[in-house]
């Protein structure tokens, strides 16, 4: 008599009452599950950089009767839109301010940032880029004001003008650089300096985390997978004792907010290291010297550089702050030029006309100022001071503030992730129900 080969499914496992497909399947639907659970959780956090999603009929009139906490959600927007933006580009505001509460305000102020430039440095470079162009600042501004007396002016007369500020500048910049440095703190809110930087550079916020921490993203990832198979061992048990519908899917949500809650607590905590815990410390605290070195590079080539310095003094809510100390302290300027004749000058002109040519003089000197900024080769030679600095700081940080620095960012949001696990976690669990039975 022929009989029909036995099927893997059909085999009971004795003393179970389960099949071999079911030892084999769940344990395998929980690593895929756990893996893509958090596949999928760390393109959460960073995709895609601006919103994305399909209009909702009538949300648009609920979204304001929401409460606050859902409102700001990456889920919603106040057009009506409901889809998704990636967590760390949608939260670029709040971040920026936190990196500098938790971050950079413990590295330093931004005075100790603008020391590290060399301010002496930075009024050598000017002196020499404006020096070539001080020539033709003063025939605009005389032709400006007095047209007819700088026309009728000998030659050699002009060429001691020009000599006299020329020998005056050096002088004169170094002041205006050491000034700058005295009143720095009121000259730029360091705070809003990053935030507005990052807010137009989401993809820069990005480049931060994902830089810093690809490594232990992709053990998160992995970990769904190593740690989502021995709990699907444990879910095989369970069924057997409670062969109930219900308990494939809950415990699906179990095991998918478990793998990403263990995942991303591993690589932050403990703090210190622990005997009892078998990973001993966090996975990024280890790596500290690594990450201090990557922070570094990122932040003097892309947020504390000379040319964001130099953009926020001259152009930030500050600027006009900026502008008073530039005109004070280069209106003196002309004095030092005319030098012993300049009560002569002044009667021959008159003290407003005179008056008015010192300010044209130092408005126009003000506006050449943002020339030290914008040259990238010194600008690259000088953030290597800021690198080195920001390095050396991070360095001296203990595990709970390097910890603080880089977790805060994110630790407000992240419960999204465990909710994202748990949800496919269900999802995984239904299918499996589907397709093998309880």
């Amino acid at each position: 008599m022929l009989t029909e080969p036995l099927s893997l499914a059909s085999v009971v496992i004795p003393g179970l009452g389960k099949t071999w497909s079911d030892l084999i399947t769940i344990p395998l639907f929980t690593g895929i599950i756990g893996y893509i659970t958090n596949w999928t959780g760390v393109l959460m956090l960073f995709r895609p950089l601006n919103f994305r999603g399909v209009r909702v009929p009538g949300l648009v009139v609920v979204f304001p009767l929401l409460p606050r906490r859902v409102q700001v959600l990456p889920l919603l927007r106040y057009t009506g839109h409901v889809g998704w933006q990636g967590i760390v580009p949608s939260r670029a505001a709040k971040m920026a301010s936190l990196a500098v509460d938790k971050g950079l305000a413990k590295l330093g102020s931004i005075g100790d940032f603008y020391r590290e430039l060399q301010p002496d440095r930075i009024a050598e470079h000017l002196t020499v880029t404006v020096d070539g162009q001080l020539d033709s600042m003063v025939d605009t501004i005389m032709r400006a004001e007095d047209p007819q007396l700088w026309a009728d002016l000998p030659p050699l007369l002009k060429d001691a003008v020009y000599a006299r500020v020329r020998q005056q500048l050096p002088g004169l910049v170094q002041t205006l650089t050491a000034r700058i440095g005295e009143h720095i703190d009121q000259l730029i809110d360091a705070k809003l300096m990053v935030i507005s930087h990052l807010q137009k550079r989401r993809d820069l916020l990005n480049d931060i985390f994902q830089g810093l921490g690809s490594k232990e993203l992709r053990f998160i990832q992995n970990f769904g997978f190593y740690l989502g198979v021995p709990l699907g061992l444990v879910l095989f048990v369970v069924l057997h004792y409670y062969p109930a519908a219900w308990v494939l899917p809950v415990g699906g949500a179990i095991i998918g907010w478990t793998v990403n809650y263990l995942g991303i607590t591993m690589i932050f905590e403990p703090v210190f290291p622990k005997a009892y815990i078998p990973w001993k410390q966090g996975l990024f605290i280890k790596r500290q010297g690594e990450v201090t070195d990557g922070y570094a590079a990122l932040i003097s080539e892309h947020v504390i550089t000379l040319e964001n310095i130099g953009h926020e003094l001259l152009n930030g809510p500050r600027a006009d702050r900026t502008r008073r100390l530039l005109q004070d302290t280069l209106r003196p300027a002309v004095d030092q030029a005319v030098g012993p004749a300049r009560i002569a000058v002044q009667a021959a002109l008159g003290p407003r006309h005179y008056d008015r040519i010192r300010a044209s003089l130092a408005r126009e000197a003000a506006d050449m100022a943002p020339l030290a900024f914008t040259d990238s080769g010194f600008n690259r030679r000088q953030a290597r001071r800021i690198n080195d600095f920001i390095a050396r700081q991070m360095r001296q940080m203990g595990p709970d503030d390097f910890v603080q620095m880089l977790r805060s960012a994110i630790k407000q949001d992240e419960w999204l992730l465990f909710v994202h696990g748990g949800v496919l976690g269900v999802l995984a669990g239904l299918l499996h129900l589907a397709i093998f039975g309880v």
